[in-house]
């Protein structure tokens, strides 16, 4: 979450898709349209987003990425708050913007930095719901991966304490838990043996619970693990947080 950020005025949002969502995890977009509206929040999708520029910033190549972000900022300029399904990409809004435009501070930019919320750290923090009323038809173990992007925000504690609330749930903590999954956007492709080492001991921890499901509000940790995990076979079933509470509704 910014640091400046702008509490909600009222029920209506802009939804920032994701590149994920729209090449991978489709349906955890359609989970936070589904969720966001079940608590009465309207939600508007701009049709000419496109990526919010992190790829490129974390390779370096900050003209291309300021690029993408002034074109990030401008398709969802206004006051409405724009929420976004992935730890990774909000905290790109709200952080590696700033940093990137840190010399030549852009209105819109900061702008969208302040108005943009990681979904479960708005259905917590800024709509108030401390507590998620859903339940699983049979007791359900979950391992919660806390991504590296979402530190420092509210998005960890909030999906932890919703996750936690949901009726016939446990969530089971494992060894090493805050550490890296090792997938780090383009660390993966650069130092792929070493991203593949720390995903493979992220994986031994969490598969020692024995999870029915493993969650994460950032997709990339999820597609890391859950590619190394049928590699390696020993799959695990894996879901967005936002997934588990549109889940339990039904």
């Amino acid at each position: 979450m910014a640091t400046q950020l702008q509490r909600p005025t009222d029920k209506r949002v802009l939804l920032m898709g994701t590149c994920l969502c729209d090449a991978f995890y489709d349906d955890t977009a359609k989970a936070t349209v589904e969720v966001l509206e079940h608590l009465g929040v309207s939600v508007e999708f701009p049709d000419n987003q496109t990526c919010c520029g992190q790829p490129a910033f974390n390779s370096g190549d900050w003209v291309a990425s300021r690029k993408v972000a002034r074109h990030c900022a401008s398709v969802f300029a206004g006051d409405l708050p724009v929420i976004v399904p992935s730890g990774s990409c909000a905290a790109m809004n709200f952080h590696g913007n700033i940093l990137q435009f840190e010399e030549n501070p852009d209105p819109a930019i900061n702008s969208l930095a302040n108005r943009t919320w990681e979904v479960m750290d708005y259905i917590y923090n800024g709509l108030g719901i401390k507590s998620w009323k859903g339940k699983f038809e049979t007791p359900t173990r979950i391992a919660f991966h806390r991504s590296c992007h979402s530190r420092g925000t509210g998005s960890g504690e909030a999906t932890l304490k919703l996750l936690e609330s949901i009726g016939n749930v446990t969530v089971t903590p494992f060894g090493q838990g805050e550490q890296c999954c090792g997938f780090g956007g383009t660390f993966s492709v650069t130092f792929p043996h070493i991203s593949g080492r720390m995903g493979s001991l992220k994986l031994d921890n969490i598969l020692e619970t024995e999870p029915d499901i493993l969650v994460s509000g950032d997709m990339s940790c999820l597609m890391h693990l859950s590619g190394l995990a049928i590699t390696q076979g020993r799959p695990v079933k894996h879901l967005h947080a936002i997934q588990i509470l549109r889940n339990s509704l039904s």
